[in-house]
């Protein structure tokens, strides 16, 4: 089953990442986005702070497809499991 879009939950500075839902039917799967990955996919230097919710935006269908393949293949990271996106996950793609 492929997921389909959860919720935007916001940016956390300290651990660099951006966390965001998947939706596997009606169960909710935590998921979250290095800052350095999203840099990368938009050849940014680095955004700031308060633009990253716009750029995760920008870039969620992309960010959206590589959370579901990584869910397919069981990819799982974490307590609880989740989806942890880096730059290398969109390198293999």
């Amino acid at each position: 089953m492929t997921l389909q879009r959860g919720r935007f939950i916001g940016y956390e500075y300290d651990r660099m990442i951006v966390l965001f839902s998947m939706l596997d039917g009606e169960r909710e799967v935590p998921c979250a986005i290095s800052t350095s990955a999203m840099d990368e996919l938009e050849t940014v230097v680095r955004a700031r702070a308060g633009e990253r919710e716009t750029q995760f935006m920008r870039l969620r269908e992309r960010i959206e497809a590589c959370a579901d393949g990584k869910y397919q293949a069981s990819e799982f990271e974490g307590a609880p499991p989740g989806i942890i996106l880096r730059s290398i996950d969109f390198r293999q793609r």
